[in-house]
């Protein structure tokens, strides 16, 4: 059994909330905050990152 690699998703907030998007088998919903010297984050349940757009680029190249 081979396991997804965790979702990215592109966003416009240094703030968003995580619930694992499947509904009643997701999580709780956690908001986290995009640090502003990196612009990445990952939730703690589900390993989901979240990259600022405009730090695209400089997660890209890590």
């Amino acid at each position: 059994m081979t396991i997804d690699a965790p979702e990215t998703k592109i966003v416009d907030s240094f703030r968003v909330a995580c619930d694992g998007g499947e509904g009643a088998l997701g999580h709780p919903r956690v908001w986290l905050s995009l640090p502003h010297d990196t612009g990445v984050v990952e939730c703690g349940y589900c390993d989901c990152k979240f990259i600022h757009k405009d730090y695209v680029e400089k997660a890209a190249a890590e």
